[in-house]
């Protein structure tokens, strides 16, 4: 017992300290920051082609001895001049545009989506390619609804998307998936979840337990139709379920619109399924990864990773740290606190 009281005094004295010493840090930041304009942020762009010829060589390097490598290297030079020296010109590689979408529940990542698609509409044929690698599993029916609405501007364009799943694409999710031309899955990424959710909990009884009084007051006889306090009607609550299934089907609609080789009713049921599975219902087009993908188009096109980074103020660095350095300490009082009690 004198363990824990010893260390949440020394714990307390601590995360006061980390507190005070960001909060000057803050302010100091905020007074640098106070009346300069907010700095846009950068497109940044590596070409993937350069990434994979740099493991290969490393490899190389590893496994061959000193006049495997020099012939090697020998015979590669000797390859390029005669290419240089060939009288046609090589037919110009295709370009593919990668893109990374990891999406939280507000879909965070459009902010920095819808910059990449606009740059890369700027220069984009139906000759080159896109390819998303996607990872969400759903969040907020506006937030994916502009997320999905940035992806069809691809397609609107003319150039192929080609949408690839490692680990999981459920609900909005799904939604920005199958408006790709070409769906890819992992075997075991989980797909689906096409369905609307939402829930809330009530406690107009423990008020009422209370006798606290709790009132809504709505100009619009639909404005609220259930409520975390006043009591829910049954009206209310048809209602709300009615909103909930327009939704649902605006949400099959949409999803029959890009892939209208599906059996929308029978997917449609709010399951999620397997890569596996999932190509079995037509949910994908075909199982591999994103890496395999990508390797294997290396090889005839020119590969582009395109990342939109926001600049972050120092005041909003300073906060990120912040956060970071409180969920550390929490995370390291409570790994000492298990370990106390089952060792």
């Amino acid at each position: 017992m004198e363990f824990f009281i010893e260390y949440a005094s020394f714990l307390a004295k601590t995360v006061t300290l980390v507190i005070a010493i960001l909060v000057v840090l803050a302010s100091f930041a905020a007074l640098r920051s106070k009346g300069r304009r907010k700095s846009a942020g950068q497109l940044q762009v590596s070409k993937l082609n350069d990434f994979y010829k740099g493991l290969r060589e490393r490899l190389e390097q590893t496994l061959l001895d000193k006049d495997q490598l020099k012939a090697l290297r020998k015979t590669e030079g000797k390859a390029e001049k005669a290419a240089k020296k060939h009288k046609d010109k090589p037919a110009a590689k295709s370009r593919v545009f990668v893109l990374d979408f990891d999406g939280d529940i507000k879909a965070s990542a459009t902010e920095s989506l819808r910059h990449e698609i606009t740059a890369l509409l700027t220069l984009a044929t139906p000759k080159d390619e896109v390819v998303l690698r996607l990872e969400s599993g759903g969040g907020m029916v506006h937030s994916y609804g502009l997320a999905s609405s940035q992806l069809a501007r691809i397609r609107q364009a003319g150039v192929p998307l080609t949408v690839c799943i490692d680990k999981v694409a459920a609900s909005g999710g799904y939604m920005m998936a199958c408006i790709g031309e070409k769906i890819i899955s992992a075997p075991f990424a989980v797909l689906g979840s096409i369905g609307v959710v939402a829930q809330l909990p009530n406690v107009n009884r423990l008020l009422k337990k209370h006798d606290i009084d709790f009132e809504v007051l709505t100009a619009g006889e639909y404005k609220r139709t259930l409520t975390v306090f006043g009591e829910n009607t049954e009206k209310g609550r048809e209602k709300f379920q009615e909103d909930l299934d327009i939704t649902h089907e605006l949400f099959k609609n949409f999803v029959s619109n890009y892939r209208p080789q599906l059996a929308i009713d029978d997917v449609a049921t709010g399951e999620v399924w397997l890569g596996v599975a999932a190509l079995d219902k037509r949910l994908v087009d075909e199982l591999k990864t994103s890496d395999e993908y990508l390797a294997e188009r290396a090889k005839s096109a020119e590969l582009y990773h395109l990342h939109y980074a926001e600049r972050k103020s120092l005041q909003e660095r300073i906060g990120m740290a912040a956060s970071g350095s409180v969920d550390r300490v929490l995370l390291s009082w409570w790994s000492r606190l298990t370990q106390q009690r089952f060792w």
